[in-house]
């Protein structure tokens, strides 16, 4: 690995409305360096990073690359300099070919595009790091680590040698992650260097040389990754230990509660999203549904909960049929969801932290009289409701927009709770959040289990599927290729299935 400065940040200050985001933080980075950014939400990566990338401009502090004074206006004057960022979801036209995303918006380009130039440059540079794509593939057809792949090509075209990447496993198979990090160690052998904005620490300590820990907008913690373990950067990041063990399986799990039975559903562009998928949940379980995203886990969440028409097959509860009723009526026989977009399908953003905790059941007579509210008991139930579940609000009559990502989880994973389900959907409940934020959802699953509820969970990491599931559903295409109970199961066999190879189960 080269030794030479290749990012120099000294004193960045950035304020927001009374957010004090990054407190004088010095930032530095090597040539043919992978490293880590870590800490909380709310700690000031992204804050950060946007500086860097020319998003923001700092109240304070200067930037410095490859020895010389910068001073971003754009994030197209940072691209000029060699720096490109690679967010979390990807910005990509399906319908256009890997080339012509990769030309798309380049500076200095003819009106005229010379595709075959532009896919002989791709290919190229795809043989250089080992990213093994083909150029004239139709990016719709690929996969979501495919196009990935064109992401960072877009950049490497650009020349960029500097790379941001927001989150990049998120979305992966541990196949897709292992290949991914094999790339990223091509490029930094070839002196670029490369920013990991992550919150998976044992990713960190795989593929990371070094790792700078910010909480609360400062820096807390520099070091090689050599020197530390999980233990250690979890208490740079939240100042108190976490843990981190396998958890216990449940092995008293009650009767069969819900029963999917050759279930088809449709897509939004009426295509089928899920076919011939059967399924059993018991009481006091927790079932772990793993598969890349995209392959139907929306259309058989928002299925079972009501929110989409069924197609074909059966839904049971309790051996009834459901197939037919209605969102309340679920919600009336103890089916509760907690939907992946918090913020929209969730929550409302701008009614209150009372008004959104009594979403479903404004309409009970504790809290209504006719056409009117009773706000004394809404009041005493909202509180109640945010100081049972650790909720940190200023004033429960603000917006819920104005909460943090682990604040927003947790007032909705408690609204759906304390309406005691019999079935509790979780929909990647803990995307984006930070680990003390992590920890403290999956507290509340766990406690939810102990008291008997029946629970499907969809998570994108994989280990923490192997953490809290009691048993493993493997989806793949729009159906369950395989079901393992936890402990029979492995990363590798999982992986493989969550693309599809191996027979089903």
């Amino acid at each position: 690995m080269q030794s030479s400065l290749m990012i120099e940040m000294n004193g960045i200050t950035k304020t927001f409305p009374g957010v004090m985001a990054n407190d004088a933080i010095s930032f530095q980075v090597q040539a043919g360096e992978i490293h880590a950014l870590l800490g909380e939400n709310g700690a000031g990566k992204s804050t950060l990073m946007s500086v860097l990338a020319g998003l923001y401009q700092p109240d304070a502090g200067n930037i410095s690359i490859k020895g010389k004074p910068v001073h971003f206006r754009s994030p197209r004057s940072a691209l000029a300099a060699g720096i490109g960022m690679i967010y979390q979801h990807f910005r990509l036209i399906d319908n256009f070919t890997v080339a012509e995303n990769i030309i798309l918006g380049a500076p200095g380009e003819e009106v005229v595009l010379h595709t075959r130039a532009i896919e002989d440059a791709a290919a190229r540079l795809s043989e250089k790091f080992g990213l093994d794509i083909d150029p004239a593939a139709k990016v719709g057809q690929l996969s979501l680590g495919e196009q990935q792949r064109v992401e960072i090509l877009k950049m490497l075209y650009r020349g960029c040698d500097i790379l941001i990447m927001d989150e990049p496993t998120t979305v992966l198979t541990p196949q897709e992650v292992k290949d991914l990090f094999v790339m990223l160690r091509k490029m930094a052998d070839q002196g670029k260097s490369i920013i990991l904005i992550t919150h998976k620490l044992n990713e960190v300590l795989e593929i990371a040389d070094t790792v700078t820990v910010l909480r609360k907008g400062k820096v807390v913690g520099n070091a090689r990754t050599a020197d530390l373990d999980e233990k250690t950067l979890t208490h740079m990041m939240v100042g108190r230990e976490v843990l981190h063990s396998q958890l216990e399986i449940n092995r008293q799990t009650g009767e069969k509660l819900i029963a999917l039975e050759n279930l088809k559903v449709l897509g939004d562009q009426g295509n089928i999203a899920v076919h011939d998928l059967n399924l059993e949940i018991r009481s006091g379980q927790i079932i772990g549904i793993a598969g890349v995203a995209g392959n139907g886990q929306r259309e058989l969440v928002e299925a079972i909960a009501g929110l989409r028409e069924t197609a074909g097959g059966n839904i049971y509860l309790d051996g009834q049929d459901i197939s037919k009723l209605g969102v309340g009526e679920r919600l009336a026989r103890g089916i509760n969801i907690v939907p992946e977009d918090r913020l929209g399908m969730g929550l409302v953003p701008n009614l209150s932290v009372m008004e959104n905790a009594i979403l479903h059941n404004y309409r009970k007579k504790e809290f209504s009289r006719g056409s009117f509210l009773n706000f004394k008991k809404i009041r005493a139930y909202t509180h109640k409701l945010v100081q049972d579940f650790d909720v940190s609000v200023a004033n429960i009559q603000h917006p819920v927009n104005y909460l943090s990502g682990g604040n927003l989880q947790k007032l909705l994973l408690g609204r759906e709770i304390s309406q005691e389900p019999r079935l509790l959907i979780a929909s990647y409940p803990v995307r984006g959040l930070d680990v003390a934020a992590t920890e403290a959802v999956f507290k509340l699953l766990l406690e939810e289990r102990a008291k008997g509820t029946a629970i499907l969970l969809i998570l994108e990491d994989l280990e923490d599927i192997f953490r809290l599931a009691d048993r493993i559903a493997v989806m793949y295409a729009g159906t369950i290729k395989a079901v393992f109970d936890v402990q029979e199961a492995d990363l590798e066999t999982v992986g493989l299935l969550m693309l599809g190879a191996g027979g089903e189960r």
